[in-house]
């Protein structure tokens, strides 16, 4: 290759590299992968190294992308840089030399920088280009574990990860119908959630932030220690990424546990990160035009293989969307098998030029999510199914957006149906045992399920159900017992159980009980009533009002209520005598079955439960009063009493 060409390649990469930098900062999209990025990136650089050039707009000498939105924008007090990275354990090795550090993840969503003032909150900037960020205070108050006051009252600045948990973002996914909306990983959902202009958006994304990193605390002592500094941001109430005190010696021990920890991880993660724990030495090295000199990261080298594409299998879903998922011979990657890997729409299948029998590389991201990498014979397009797999019906290529998708164009195709029937069984909602999504797919598909009411009368289906795949006398007849537990449920589960946009078991019991479980007055309310209750805002009041409103959902509601016993909720004189207090409980309880029913009891009468104790915390629930457990310390820190069972229902008795 001549230095012209070399040059122009260059120029290309600088485009791409930027485009995609683009996307993930500015817009939450990703147009390509971290392994395609990472590797371009490494071509560009070398290609840097080569021909002594840099191009004036070369990622490798700045730092993130100009954010564009209409959030306030702050200039940073100091730079907040990248950090040197390496696949290589023995450049740790080096990093290290006699020097102890601090081994953290690296987590992977969107970098905040908080500041607290007089105990309380002041002030949320995320990370922006590193220089100039948003301002997304407003955002941060609903975070789902962020102290919102906390006890140390001088001037208190951090860093931290705002991130949502794999869990959560498959939920979220769940529920777009639009496939060009639906997110690619948990990074691009936390990013939108963040810089929302709307914060009842984000407090319903369950976005939750790990602190990382103390930058100010005025006249605190961590006697030279970053391990001192997380250790008293936990005290005062920040949940802290996991992290270890590591040298020379033990680093590829430490390297080998996050490692192994990772398949199993909520937290999105894409590597490690080292600090040399001596602040004063730290900041001793200085740094460079673009790196910090006392940290370093670790970036999971990933694992790669070659294997055969054998089918692309579509997979309904209840939107009507139906997704591509490559099936390949199966191959060894981070220590499990793994035979396929989603391709998420058409439009990355046309990319890829997916053709059955092709050379593909497979890998997982982030040591997690299977994905191909690459198609090395890229044969062509495999034929796009004209038929829905489930109903065969008639289906339709859509373009949404930036990206082509099939659709299932059949109404009453039964796919669509069954995601709803797996929420109405799940254990929040009836409770049933035994109704897997295959075997409601069955039952559905053979005709036995039309709607929620016809769960109770399987027993019409007797003999058929006996003798199909999977079950049995038995099997059956444990399924009829759990199908006649459910019938004994609450108003706030079966409201949930209908899966209404937007309600969550939660929102269902706020609504049930500003409404006095008055079931006539649900199915009736305005828009209006629903947005004067605490909690409920104008997304969720119209979303149930509009499911009240098809004439179908009221008759089907009906038929369901013929077929459950509610309780009689009474008026409870002491209903809203914990208003806004919040509450920790730990240890064993007495006096309720379990915790959780000790939290329902809390939660009814206007309280609230979390899992750490922190200055927001009214009491500490023990019924170990004296331990020397670490909630029972950190309550005595603060100040905060702790209650046992028989000194709590005392208290409410007197309220």
């Amino acid at each position: 290759m001549s230095i012209e060409t070399k040059k122009q390649r260059m120029q290309k990469l600088v485009k791409m590299l930027n485009q995609a930098a683009k996307a993930y900062y500015q817009d939450a999209a990703e147009i390509m992968s971290n392994y395609e990025y990472d590797a371009l990136y490494d071509e560009l650089e070398n290609l840097e190294k080569e021909l002594g050039l840099t191009l004036s707009d070369s990622p490798t000498v700045r730092v993130g992308y100009e954010v564009l939105s209409e959030l306030p924008k702050e200039r940073h007090e100091s730079p907040m840089l990248s950090l040197d990275k390496t696949k290589e354990i023995e450049r740790l090795k080096e990093f290290l030399g006699n020097q102890k550090a601090l081994i953290s993840w690296k987590l992977d969503g969107l970098t905040i920088v908080l500041t607290y003032r007089d105990g309380e909150l002041y002030k949320a900037v995320t990370r922006g280009n590193g220089e100039v960020g948003e301002v997304i205070t407003n955002n941060a108050k609903v975070f789902k574990n962020l102290p919102l006051k906390i006890a140390y009252k001088g001037e208190l600045i951090l860093r931290g990860e705002a991130v949502i948990r794999y869990e959560d973002f498959e939920t979220i996914n769940e529920e777009i119908e639009d496939v060009a909306a639906k997110y690619k990983n948990p990074r691009n959902l936390c990013s939108g959630s963040v810089r929302q202009l709307n914060n009842e958006i984000t407090a319903k994304r369950n976005v939750r932030f790990y602190a990382f990193s103390l930058v100010k605390a005025e006249e605190v002592d961590f006697e030279n220690s970053r391990k001192k500094q997380l250790e008293w941001l936990a005290g005062q109430g920040f949940e802290v990424v996991e992290h270890y005190i590591t040298d020379v010696n033990d680093i590829e021990e430490r390297v080998a546990y996050f490692a192994g920890q990772i398949e199993h991880f909520d937290v999105p993660s894409d590597g490690l990160v080292l600090v040399y724990d001596d602040i004063a030495y730290g900041q001793s090295l200085g740094r460079t035009s673009k790196f910090p000199r006392d940290s370093f990261a670790f970036k999971w080298a990933d694992e790669i293989r070659e294997t055969t594409l054998t089918q692309i299998e579509w997979s309904p879903s209840r939107t009507g969307l139906i997704n591509p998922v490559a099936i390949f011979e199966p191959v060894e990657l981070e220590g499990t098998t793994v035979s396929r890997a989603s391709v998420h729409n058409i439009s990355i299948m046309e990319e890829l030029e997916l053709g059955i029998g092709d050379k593909i590389e497979v890998y997982k991201a982030n040591m997690i999510i299977p994905q191909i990498a690459e198609n090395l014979t890229r044969s062509g397009m495999c034929k796009i199914p004209e038929n829905c797999p489930v109903c065969g019906g008639d289906t339709q290529v859509k373009q949404v957006a930036n990206a082509k998708a099939l659709y299932c164009i059949n109404p009453q195709c039964q796919a669509k149906h069954v995601k709803a029937f797996t929420l109405f069984v799940s254990r929040d909602a009836m409770n049933i045992d035994g109704l897997s999504e295959a075997t409601l797919e069955k039952f559905i598909v053979s005709g036995f399920i039309k709607e929620y009411a016809d769960i109770f009368h399987l027993d019409r289906y007797e003999e058929e159900i006996k003798t199909m795949e999977g079950f049995g006398e038995k099997s059956y007849n444990n399924l009829q017992k759990s199908i006649e537990a459910a019938r004994n449920t609450t108003l706030p589960k079966l409201i949930y159980a209908l899966g209404i946009a937007n309600i969550g078991l939660a929102n269902a019991k706020m609504i049930c009980k500003e409404l006095k479980y008055d079931i006539e007055r649900m199915m009736y309310v305005t828009e209006e009533e629903l947005c004067e209750i605490s909690g409920i805002g104008e997304v969720i009041a119209k979303s149930f009002v509009e499911y009240f409103r098809n004439p179908v959902h009221v008759e089907q509601f009906k038929r369901l209520l013929l077929e459950v016993r509610l309780p009689e909720v009474k008026e409870d004189e002491n209903a809203g005598s914990l208003q806004d207090m919040s509450f920790v409980i730990t240890g064993s309880v007495h006096h309720f079955a379990n915790r959780s029913e000790l939290k329902e009891f809390i939660e009814s009468k206007g309280g609230k439960v979390t899992g750490s104790v922190t200055g927001k915390t009214k009491y500490l629930i023990n019924n170990d009063t004296e331990s020397s457990s670490s909630k029972n310390k950190k309550a005595k820190e603060l100040g905060i009493p702790i209650l046992s069972e028989e000194m709590f229902l005392e208290m409410v008795k007197e309220k």
